[in-house]
């Protein structure tokens, strides 16, 4: 065996162990007999908290259509009614339009999809008509007016449908592009911050294609300290979670350079498949709440580039935690409203980098041979992009931060990491030659209340 297939071996090991965002579920069910859909309404205090309602002045997410890469969309749910326009299965253990909850968290895309979309619904038998505003009752997304196309995969657990993580997370991805998603949605991480190889043709697919990619930073709760793949590749809108109070939760966010954005990930509200609600955790959670921004933007200007969308997002947060931009808050605190009525100077660079750039220069004596970019036209394709021409990227001064740090810590902390790095090495060597000692995946979420009966 050669050394490089030896290193995307112990790496593919890491990366089997991902899962939805969400982790294993540490729920109680409660009966709730009585219990009416406008009661978890008065739950979302996010919608006020993160400027989401002054947003709506200016834009709902009308036109937009928005991947939802997760366990599949339950589109009978009564607050997603008219949500889902579309769907796939990537596991092959779902059915054919993304609809059927599948994997070990089935509830996961639903919960994630009402967050996002949610359009609330009527009182019981309520007389008034039918209006373009969100009903009353029940969940209501940050995006109420933007369409779902439903990707389903299944994680955390041996798929049925016999069909990796390296296999399902790019040809969804590729799918989400070609039936027109202007944003796609990756509530879902990994134990290693490396992917595998056979994602970066659909990542640098989706950026050339200029669709917004937001994906989940990771739950300390569940192990991920560091935030894990696909949070780590460049390019893609990181979400890092914050507690009920608005400072970097401890259990529901992971920290890393890659984070671009922080938003609430605790206390949430989402719907269930059937017509359930549940109380939930997690930057799982916290991510539709910006892929919903993402999609007010690109429905205000349905010109801007994928760069300036997420540039927009990332300046109008505010600054939180160390100047500038952190491992925590990374450019700061989600603001809805001045992501969509601040007057942002125009860019043609992704403040989170490029995966082009990436692959340019790490894949060096590793990369595939690629056939041409598919010339533009009217029929969707998927075809294997070709990379742009070569950049010299621009070097980033060290914070005061990196300076501030005497040599001696810099050092200790180095052999800390050799040593913690040595230690995940073994554990992952030894887990292939036993695969029962492979973990399910990582928490990134915890379920504390479910209302089954639904209203």
């Amino acid at each position: 065996m050669t050394r490089a297939s030896t290193r995307w071996g112990r790496m593919a090991s890491a990366v089997t162990a991902m899962a939805l965002a969400s982790g294993s579920l540490a729920a109680s069910l409660i009966a709730a007999p009585e219990a009416r859909a406008d009661s978890w309404r008065d739950k979302q205090y996010w919608l006020a908290e993160s400027g989401i309602t002054k947003a709506w002045e200016v834009s709902k997410g009308a036109n937009v259509k928005v991947a939802v890469i997760d366990s599949g969309v339950d589109a009978k749910h009564p607050d997603l009614k008219g949500a889902v326009v579309g769907g796939s299965d990537a596991s092959g253990a779902g059915s054919a339009d993304g609809q059927k909850s599948i994997g070990s968290k089935p509830e996961h895309g639903t919960l994630v999809a009402t967050m996002l979309a949610g359009r609330g619904h009527q009182p019981p038998k309520s007389t008034a008509s039918p209006t373009p505003a969100p009903g009353p009752d029940g969940i209501v997304g940050v995006a109420p007016e933007a369409q779902i196309l439903s990707v389903s995969t299944w994680l955390g657990s041996q798929n049925p449908g016999g069909k990796t993580d390296q296999e399902q997370i790019p040809a969804a991805v590729r799918w989400a592009v070609d039936n027109g998603a202007r944003v796609i949605n990756i509530s879902l991480g990994s134990t290693s911050p490396e992917w595998p190889q056979s994602w970066d043709a659909a990542f640098l697919y989706a950026e050339q294609k200029d669709v917004v990619i937001v994906a989940a930073a990771g739950n300390r709760v569940g192990g991920n300290v560091q935030v894990g793949a696909p949070a780590t590749i460049p390019g893609v809108l990181t979400v890092a979670g914050l507690d009920r109070e608005g400072a970097a939760s401890i259990d529901s966010s992971s920290q890393g350079i890659s984070i671009g954005v922080a938003a609430p990930a605790e206390n949430l509200i989402g719907g269930m498949p059937g017509d359930g609600y549940a109380e939930w955790a997690g930057t799982s959670g916290a991510t539709p709440i910006v892929s919903g921004v993402a999609a007010l933007i690109r429905s205000k200007w349905p010109e801007m580039t994928a760069s300036q969308v997420i540039n927009r997002i990332v300046t109008t947060a505010k600054d939180a935690g160390a100047p500038g931009k952190d491992p925590i808050y990374g450019f700061g605190v989600l603001n809805a409203e001045a992501a969509l009525k601040d007057d942002v100077p125009e860019t043609k660079v992704n403040p989170l980098g490029t995966v082009a750039d990436w692959i340019r220069i790490h894949r060096r004596g590793e990369a595939a041979a690629t056939t041409p970019a598919a010339e533009p036209g009217n029929s969707p394709t998927s075809a294997p992009p070709t990379l742009p021409a070569a950049t010299i990227p621009v070097a980033e001064a060290p914070s005061q931060l990196d300076s501030a740090v005497p040599a001696v810590v810099v050092v200790g902390f180095g052999t800390l990491f050799l040593a913690i790095i040595g230690g995940a090495v073994f554990q992952l060597r030894r887990a292939s030659r036993n695969p029962r000692n492979l973990r399910e995946g990582p928490e990134t979420g915890v379920l504390d209340k479910v209302d089954s009966t639904g209203t």
